[in-house]
Order: structure tokens, then C-alpha cells, then sequence
């Protein structure tokens, strides 16, 4: 989630979740379709409201989470440099076989429609090449990832905790990582069987970590937060 001191949710409706169609549905789904509370009237508002995602201006970061929509200026200096840091670390073994197993798409800020009209935008995510051959070619992906990383920011940490880790869980999403640039942590989050997140491990500071899901490469956290070396 963008590190950011403001972020403001511009449009809200009240009957999230009910889409149609695209996915199997949820169990609270369900439960608003047999109170009256899904249906096409519930779809017309989801269209509404993503339309005015869709005239977010490019300079700014939007999203929808369970029915608001959130438009936040770009990412802080800090938060930016982790996400960088990170991505590029995995993508050399994960994603080209650089001292690592390869096997791996690993993106920064991909659009996920894990519910129909609420797109996501997580800091990094990562597919499996088995469950993801080649990338789509439309602007967004609808299978969940098997990872996803938040960058978490003093006014995003409750945002990303409270509201998008369930959803990420109710996607089937395997792992989430939430990193937090000011304290210097990284925390590991792992699915388990019932859907619940199980948090494997915090990691701090200058730990080097293996963590799951790519146990294969080691990481030093230090880099996160470190300044350039010079020479």
C-alpha cells in the first residue's frame, strides 16, 4: 500500500462483494443475495464507482476495497526504496534463475481484480509459472497470486491489515509478506487450511531470512533500509 500522511476514501456504497460470474462466489455473497442486497442494482453501483476509478489521475494511486474507493498520492521516499530493493532482490533467482530456482513472475504494483469491480494494487506479488504459463494480456490480473507484498505507511498499516489481508486470504493467496520501512520489520504470513492467516515469523532490521514461500533465497533486510554504497 502506498507509503503516504494522507490517503481519503472519495466514493462509498454499502453492498460489497455481490459481483457475478467471474469467480466462485463467496459465502457472504450468498448471504447478500438472499437478502436482497446482490443482483444486477448492486452491479450497476460497483460499474459506477469503478468508472471513477477509472478517471483516477495517473499521478495518484486508487483503489477499491470492500466498496470505497481510495485515491492516494504516490508512494513516500522510504516506501518506495524497500519495494524497489525487495523486488529486485527475488526477481534475479526467482524470476531468471539467478542463483535461485527461477519458476516465479515477481511484479511490482499489478492491478488484481480478485473481486469483480475492486481492483488491487499491492506493492509486489509473485505467480508461480505453473499456475501462471504467461502473463495476460489485458491491464489485470483475476487469478490471485500465489505472494503478495505490502509496504506498509503510518496511515495504510490498519487499511492493509484489516481490510485487504482478508481479502487476499478469501482469494486463496498462499503468502503475504508486510514490510514496514519505518520500524524495519518484515512480517511472514502463511494460508492456513481454514483460510486464516497463520504469522510464521517477524524478521527485523539486519536478520538475513529465508522465509516462505521462497525459502531458496536469502535476503538481507539491511538492503531495505540501507543507503547506497559509494565508492
Amino acid at each position: 500500500m502506498a507509503g503516504v500522511d494522507n490517503q481519503w476514501p472519495i466514493s462509498t456504497w454499502h453492498h460489497p462483494r455481490g459481483g457475478r460470474g467471474r469467480r466462485p462466489r463467496t459465502d457472504r455473497e450468498r448471504v447478500l443475495d438472499s437478502i436482497g442486497m446482490g443482483g444486477d442494482a448492486a452491479e450497476d453501483t460497483r460499474q459506477s464507482l469503478y468508472d471513477e476509478y477509472l478517471a483516477v489521475p495517473s499521478h495518484r494511486r486508487a483503489e477499491i476495497i470492500n466498496g470505497t474507493l481510495y485515491v492516494m498520492p504516490r508512494p513516500s521516499p522510504k516506501h518506495a526504496n524497500a519495494a524497489t530493493v525487495l523486488g529486485g532482490a527475488l526477481s534475479g533467482p526467482l524470476q531468471f534463475g539467478d542463483g535461485g530456482p527461477g519458476g516465479w513472475w515477481i511484479l511490482f504494483e499489478p492491478e488484481l481484480h480478485l473481486v469483480p469491480f475492486e481492483p488491487l494494487s499491492p506493492d509486489l506479488a509473485g505467480w508461480r509459472v505453473a499456475r501462471l504459463p504467461e502473463l495476460p494480456e489485458l491491464a489485470y490480473f483475476t487469478l490471485a497470486p500465489d505472494w503478495v507484498c505490502e509496504v506498509l505507511s503510518p496511515s495504510t498499516t490498519r487499511m492493509d491489515r484489516e481490510e485487504k489481508l482478508p481479502i487476499y486470504a478469501d482469494a486463496g493467496v498462499g503468502h503475504v509478506w508486510l514490510v514496514d520501512p519505518i520500524e524495519r520489520s518484515l512480517e511472514v504470513y502463511t494460508l492456513g487450511p481454514t483460510k486464516r492467516w497463520r504469522q510464521v515469523r517477524m524478521h527485523g532490521a539486519d536478520e538475513r531470512v529465508r522465509a516462505a514461500p521462497f525459502e531458496e533465497v536469502e535476503l538481507d533486510l539491511a538492503r531495505l533500509w540501507s543507503k547506497p554504497v559509494t565508492r
